[in-house]
């Protein structure tokens, strides 16, 4: 090993930590040695993309389905991911580098699917549209419609409508269960719970879907998702920042359609870290134990951390 120029006192060097001054010639010689340290963190997230919205037109005669969950990425401790997947791997990210972080919409009353939830390599994808679209959580199918297709690791189908009296939209699929397809009524799949702020808080649920067969309203999945409205009503919207589908709208005349709820992004890193926020984004802090958690409900833009 070469000897170290420096300035100051003697710099030292283990593959825990470095300190002093190094010329570029050290520098590489040490990480050849697997002697450097590198600058990096581990960050664990949730990603959740935004729920799908349902539809806003008189399209069918009957029914319209719930809009599917956005989907669903966790790397928290030993939670469960979406689809009831095993828990993802935290990223190892390293300081002074500039990562992208989006927090996807929900989708609009007219039946689109929700906006893709992004941080830096982790995408959720958004809900599938009420009746019958696919994406992070499938969308609930129409009164004679089969339900969308959820995404491996994010969420699970949509279930699918019934023709016939009375008529009923399938529930959208949601992060921790399927949509529900047991006329009349076409509840929305359930979401999960997590705890990586310090407290357990479910969502990413799916709507719940139309129907003419009961006056009351149909129930959305737990953790967002919109109930589906009764005999010739409105459903409800998903809950906002918890990617929870929105709630179909019940036949024989299908009233407006309403939005899915939109996502939600939370990083939990080691308290002595700190994190630099662009501007386009709305975010909060808070310690939990030896940790920090930021917790992202809007905008575009890179976080960094030092």
């Amino acid at each position: 090993m070469a000897k170290y120029g420096y300035i100051g006192a003697v710099p030292t060097q283990s593959s825990s930590s470095n300190t002093g001054l190094f010329n570029m010639t050290d520098v590489f010689k040490l990480i050849e040695a697997g002697q450097w340290a590198l600058q990096t963190i581990d960050v664990s997230y949730l990603v959740i993309a935004g729920g799908g919205g349902t539809l806003n037109s008189p399209y069918f005669s009957g029914s319209s389905g719930g809009g599917g969950a956005g989907g669903y990425r966790n790397s928290y401790a030993s939670e469960t991911s979406g689809r009831n997947s095993s828990t993802e791997s935290p990223l190892t990210l390293a300081t002074g580098t500039n990562y992208t972080l989006t927090i996807g919409s929900g989708g609009s009353a007219n039946a689109t699917q929700g906006s893709d939830s992004v941080f830096s390599t982790i995408t959720s994808t958004g809900g599938g549209r009420g009746s019958g679209g696919s994406g992070g959580a499938g969308g609930g199918g129409a009164f004679q419609n089969g339900g969308g297709s959820g995404t491996a690791n994010q969420g699970f189908d949509g279930s699918s409508g019934a023709g016939g009296s009375p008529y009923y939209g399938g529930g959208g699929g949601g992060a921790g269960g399927a949509g529900s397809d047991s006329g009349p009524d076409g509840d929305g799949g359930s979401g999960l719970y997590s705890s990586i702020t310090g407290s357990s808080v479910p969502r990413a649920g799916g709507g719940g879907g139309g129907t003419e067969g009961n006056a009351s309203f149909v129930q959305g999945g737990v953790g967002g998702g919109g109930n589906g409205g009764g005999n010739s009503s409105s459903g409800q919207n998903g809950t906002v920042n918890t990617g929870g589908g929105a709630g179909g709208a019940g036949g024989p005349n299908i009233a407006n359609g309403r939005s899915g709820g939109s996502g939600i992004v939370i990083l939990r890193y080691p308290n002595t870290v700190s994190i630099t926020v662009g501007a386009g984004l709305t975010s909060s802090t808070a310690t939990d134990g030896s940790d920090k958690v930021t917790t992202f409900t809007a905008g575009s833009d890179t976080v960094s951390f030092a």
